[in-house]
């Protein structure tokens, strides 16, 4: 993750790194693709969207470098035309022998030119083309070189549109294995090819950030002959993930990445805090007021936080746990520390749904407890706001939950020890810093919490800079929750049988995913099922969706919880941290293009009282094999660690999460779970360089510095120079 800082008092930096700017000996490569010989202003915009240039600006070399094949086109075949098969890719050697124009009159017939070896005749077909451009290219009697797709029209032979065209003197420019890269709108392939020519030869020799022991023992080659084979690959093997080249850049990266988090973590841990050191009277209080004993994970996490936040140094520790493991009352423990050792604290969520549930959650806790606790959001406006801002800013308020809005400008604390922020990763990390600042001397404690469980390999890569502390246990008398998967035809059955546990009393989730019909893709949209729903159940349906105005989303939330509304349908909007106890169905329409982690968020909205629950999967068929899969390992298990060890494995490292990281790039050639052996090595090769090398100033420590750069981890250094 990257920080924002002030930079303090700094080293002077290594040769060849000047203060604040990458090292010369990789200028060539952060110079703008403009620079390559045939990229004019026009190609060098269609550049920079192929490859979402960074920021929105221009492409860059290393941007295209970064830009990797996706396979592999094989033009080694060189058949007679006699020997030639319909569908091959050949590459023939023929003289040119007439030209058939295009009629002047009839635009849509092509231009034919017949070219002939030894063994026969095959034509090439040309659609609007210039005349001149042809006959140039193909001069009639001379030899040419044409590699391209071999077609069949009736009795004769075709190739459309020849890939090359070569005089027999320039054969050695015809590309025998052609890496296929990804295109966009104006690019094409031998455009790229050519490019990437030219971007090749501007690599510099790097030095080794690599111990050489682990590049001897996995027979690694260098950096530069590791980016070149996988843009000029010598076969299908070499496009494999398990590719020496790939997996020595895949190294490269994942280093840079956990030497980064490792400079972000240590810096982070000189930076002075303070100890918070409560008496446990008002924790006393809260655990007398609660309707259930604490589970032994949570005891564990309480007693892990406390140690952190009793330590001289600011802490910054990630509480993962499974839906309904409790982490807000873990949070309001610790919150409740804070305010023993007559400070304040802060918990922040994502929306302002959230934000008002963790206070409908609170408030009876604090209330007992003795707490203050108030609510800020973006809704609090005027006098209200004001008056809000100034208890707070004087100490009338001891936890203060709420949005985005907590870490306004205008917004002051009084004495800030604690910021608990939820769902960290629908936050930018600026964002959290910008809440830690308010604190006094920016030495607030932090505590994440996430209801997302993550794979142990994301935790590496992603929250790497935090300790972890984890609840594996529902609290005692929940249910497991009954689970089947049911086909889309059956959609009567399955409101019949709602229509049934309504009448018991039952309150139901139905999740869509969409929230207006849309042309292209066949889905139910939540307007349209919530329409269909009231011709039988009536006003007791009810309907919230992403484009819901917040007192109006607020007001149907409110109704369904006080059960005013038997049925809600939603979009995702209800996925994390809405908590309606007496809501025991579940329903998910076309569960099939939910991802795993996803199905198991919005599964766990139900299952929060004493009662049976149960979650009906509704899926259109054929299901895929990876949806199929999804929905067998939900049936199997509410284990939200396997599902998500799963769901990695499924889905890969993309967005597994739900929100990809501000700041937080995803990978370009590592992949996740298939690299974890080496995200492993890399974090034991940055463990080994600092224990040695804390400042990276060894000849090894020097080339991980430019290691960080070519990964564009700038941040890391600076935090280096700061000390």
């Amino acid at each position: 993750m990257v920080v924002e800082y002030q930079q303090d008092v700094q080293d002077d930096p290594p040769a060849g790194e000047k203060s604040g700017t990458r090292p010369a000996l990789l200028n060539p490569l952060f110079a703008d693709v403009g620079s390559l010989e045939g990229v004019g202003p026009r190609y060098a915009a269609l550049l920079g969207k192929l490859l979402d240039a960074p920021g929105g600006g221009g492409a860059r070399i290393i941007d295209l470098l970064w830009h990797l094949p996706s396979g592999l086109t094989d033009r080694r075949a060189e058949p007679s035309i006699e020997e030639t098969l319909q569908g091959q890719l050949a590459t023939l050697r023929v003289r040119v022998k007439k030209h058939f124009p295009s009629p002047p009159r009839n635009s849509r017939a092509p231009y034919r030119v017949i070219c002939e070896d030894e063994t026969g005749e095959i034509e090439l077909i040309f659609f609007h083309t210039e005349r001149a451009y042809i006959e140039r290219q193909l001069p009639v009697g001379e030899i040419r070189i044409l590699s391209g797709r071999i077609e069949r029209y009736g009795q004769k032979l075709q190739m459309p549109h020849p890939d090359y065209i070569l005089p027999e003197e320039q054969r050695d420019k015809l590309p025998e294995l052609e890496p296929v890269y990804p295109l966009s709108q104006g690019v094409t392939q031998k455009f790229l090819y050519k490019i990437f020519t030219q971007s090749l030869a501007r690599l510099p020799e790097m030095p080794e950030w690599l111990d050489r022991k682990l590049i001897a023992s996995r027979e690694w080659p260098a950096f530069g002959a590791s980016l070149r084979a996988l843009h000029r690959p010598g076969g299908e093997a070499e496009m494999e993930l398990n590719a020496l080249a790939r997996m020595r850049l895949a190294c490269d990266e994942l280093f840079a990445g956990q030497l980064a988090l490792a400079l972000l973590r240590r810096r982070f841990r000189r930076t002075n805090g303070r100890s918070v050191v409560g008496d446990g009277r008002i924790a006393a209080r809260i655990t007398a007021a609660l309707p259930f004993t604490l589970t032994r994970s949570q005891q564990v996490a309480l007693s892990e936080i406390g140690d952190d936040m009793g330590a001289p140094r600011r802490m910054l520790r990630l509480l993962q746990g499974d839906v309904g493991s409790g982490k807000t009352v873990v949070g309001l423990m610790a919150m409740a520390r804070a305010v023993e050792a007559g400070a304040q604290a802060a918990m922040m969520a994502p929306t302002e749904i959230l934000a008002r549930q963790h206070l409908e959650t609170i408030a009876p806790l604090a209330e007992a407890a003795g707490l203050r606790a108030a609510l800020l959001t973006g809704r609090e406006k005027g006098k209200t706001r004001a008056r809000l801002l100034e208890a707070l800013a004087g100490g009338e308020i001891d936890i203060a939950i709420g949005t985005h809005a907590l870490f306004q400008p205008d917004v002051a604390f009084a004495d800030l020890a604690l910021a608990i922020i939820d769902e960290q990763h629908r936050f930018g990390v600026h964002q959290r810093f910008a809440l830690q600042a308010k604190g006094k001397n920016g030495g607030t404690d932090i505590l994440v919490m996430t209801a997302t469980p993550i794979p142990r390999t994301l935790q590496m890569t992603h929250y790497g800079d935090m300790d972890v502390s984890k609840l594996t246990e529902k609290p005692a008398g929940r249910k497991p929750i009954l689970t089947r998967a049911v086909p889309i035809d059956r959609l009567e059955e399955v409101i019949g049988g709602i229509g049934r546990a309504r009448q018991e009393g039952a309150q139901i989730y139905w999740v869509c995913p969409l929230v207006e019909t849309s042309a292209k893709v066949d889905l139910a949209a939540a307007e349209e099922r919530a329409a269909h729903l009231r011709q039988y159940f009536g006003d007791t349906v009810g309907l919230v969706h992403g484009r819901t105005k917040g007192a109006e989303k607020d007001a149907v939330m409110k109704e369904f919880a006080e059960g005013r509304l038997r049925i809600l349908v939603a979009t995702t909007v209800i996925e994390v941290g809405v908590n309606v106890p007496a809501a025991t169905i579940m329903v998910i329409e076309h569960a099939e293009r939910f991802g795993l982690a996803q199905l198991h968020q919005l599964r766990g909205r139900v299952g929060r009282g004493a009662a049976q629950s149960s979650c009906i999967l509704l899926y259109n068929t054929p299901l895929t094999e990876t949806a199929h899969a999804r929905i067998d390992i939900l049936r199997q298990t509410e284990d939200g660690f396997r599902i998500a060890e799963e769901d990695l494995r499924l889905r890969g490292g993309g967005e597994i999460l739900g929100t990809k990281q501000s700041g937080d790039p995803g990978f370009r050639v590592a992949n996740l779970p298939f690299d974890e052996d080496l995200l492993q090595a890399a974090r034991d090769q940055t463990k080994y360089l600092l224990a040695r090398d804390p400042d990276l100033t060894s000849e090894q420590g020097k080339a991980a510095r430019i290691c960080l750069y070519l990964f564009e981890r700038d941040e890391a250094i600076r935090l280096l120079r700061a000390g």
